[in-house]
């Protein structure tokens, strides 16, 4: 009997774009092209000036795509107060999730700890719980996260506390390590992947990904490609003239001179691996709290910025294999 749960799929706000080569799509544009795609049920944005909100409902009303979901970054003992009026925006907007970035380092210069990450995400989740919008804190470099092993240790100490813990899943940030030392070795990961208490590759058991994923911790995902050992983006540095990191793959061949590398299809296997696993988790488990993915191919230096390929088509692309796939997977369910 086919599984009726649903899956819906949306795009984050910087995927609505060709390339950082041409002007930035105006708010109406944007709204057009996601609904002109005909595979998009909502729109993933937390506006940064409040006073833009009722610009998005009314683009979110004439083109009937609901702000399911958005986010924000945030640094501790700094951006508390920012955090609560965000999910309250948020909530204004429709969302039912924010995903919350929050920074490694904490306003004095220290790396945050994980009883202060546990002690926001509890704070944040009880403004979640009154506003409507709840907070799900992300897998992603630059943030706490980023060393993955962080991310089961804060889930114990809020579940110790009887309260659900939410995450985003971007595996694109676990997938681009696999098989690469220089990035292993920040956030230092080497030892936990040496002694095996750390599994980055989703075709072996007890690998991180599962881990969260039949924890039942993913509430929202962001589904970037990105494929082991991604080619660092030398199309695009930073301000300080370091290069992009590399956190993004073409999901469909682009042209020549479009990406920085050969494109091979077959190395987006551990990606769209992780995302069966996680909808096969979804379709199995009535207790799922899953309730969206939002593809999210970026122009930024460590992502997307300077190549040549369509970040939007690339996005669509993405989008439609995930609905094909979740038919097939709730299908056979």
């Amino acid at each position: 009997m086919t599984n009726r749960k649903p899956l819906l799929v949306g795009i984050t706000e910087l995927g609505i774009m060709h390339t950082d080569r041409d002007p930035t799509p105006d708010l109406e544009t944007r709204f057009a092209m996601v609904a002109e795609s005909g595979v998009y049920d909502y729109y993933d944005k937390t506006p940064e000036n409040p006073a833009d909100v009722d610009a998005y409902l009314a683009a979110s009303e004439k083109y009937q795509l609901p702000i399911r979901a958005g986010g924000w970054f945030y640094t501790l003992g700094r951006d508390e107060s920012l955090l609560k009026e965000k999910l309250e925006l948020s909530a204004r907007l429709g969302s039912h999730m924010h995903n919350t970035q929050v920074m490694w380092d904490h306003a004095d210069g220290r790396a945050v700890t994980n009883e202060e990450v546990a002690q926001l995400y509890l704070e944040a989740s009880e403004w979640g719980d009154k506003c409507g919008c709840h907070p799900t804190f992300e897998v992603h470099i630059n943030m706490w996260s980023e060393d993955f092993t962080r991310v089961n240790e804060v889930a114990d100490l809020v579940e110790k506390r009887g309260v659900p813990y939410r995450m985003t899943l971007d595996h694109s940030h676990v997938m681009f390590k696999i098989d690469n030392p220089h990035e292993q070795k920040i956030r230092d990961i080497t030892p936990a992947l040496a002694d095996g208490s750390l599994i980055l590759e989703p075709d072996r058991p007890g690998n991180v990904c599962s881990q969260w994923i039949d924890r039942g911790l993913v509430f929202h995902c962001h589904a970037r490609a990105a494929v082991p050992n991604n080619p660092k983006n030398t199309f695009a540095s930073h301000p300080d003239g370091t290069t992009g990191r590399g956190v993004q793959y073409p999901f469909i061949r682009p042209e020549p001179g479009q990406y920085v590398a050969p494109w091979d299809e077959s190395r987006l296997e551990p990606f769209k691996l992780v995302l069966r696993n996680l909808m096969k988790h979804h379709a199995t488990h009535d207790d799922s709290g899953l309730g969206q993915i939002s593809t999210e191919f970026i122009p930024r230096p460590d992502y997307g910025g300077g190549h040549g390929y369509s970040i939007f088509e690339n996005s669509v692309a993405c989008a439609k294999w995930i609905k094909s796939t979740w038919q097939e997977i709730s299908a056979s369910t």
